[in-house]
């Protein structure tokens, strides 16, 4: 039962990876039809830019402390992107260049969320197969 509950946290978790990530490409598009400034829309990004990152941190961390290690490595590579992106301090969107950098960071942000339906997926297929395996027994 420990298991079908770990693997519904990281459900959950994921799902909000995926609400941050579609409410930073929302604030790209708001920007890009030009219905919010640019000062609002980096703000509204970079509210949510570091919680991003601690969640996928925190992800990450319970995947390797329960033992599931394929999960694990595979959350290590967008680990390691957000690790690498604030050591370098280019997380954060900057108000005067956000006009042109629209393009590439929408792709990032379309890039992650890809990814995390990638997750999602792998993530929802081991809750039904440990629910299933549990109810057999």
């Amino acid at each position: 039962m420990w298991e079908v509950i770990a693997w519904l946290v990281f459900f959950f978790i994921i799902i909000t990876l995926l609400v941050v990530v579609v409410y930073q490409l929302m604030c790209f598009a708001d920007l890009e039809f030009d219905y919010s400034n640019p000062y609002d829309s980096a703000s509204r990004i970079n509210g949510v830019v570091v919680p991003e990152f601690i969640t996928q941190g925190v992800l990450c961390l319970m995947y390797l402390l329960t033992g599931h290690w394929v999960m694990f490595l595979l959350g290590t590579p967008y680990l390691y992107y957000n690790v690498r992106s604030y050591a370098r301090r280019e997380h954060l969107v900057d108000v005067t260049e956000i006009f042109n950098q629209l393009n590439w960071e929408k792709k990032q942000r379309l890039f992650k969320l890809g990814y995390l339906i990638l997750l999602l997926f792998i993530t929802l297929f081991w809750m039904i197969f440990n629910a299933l395996e549990d109810d057999e027994m």
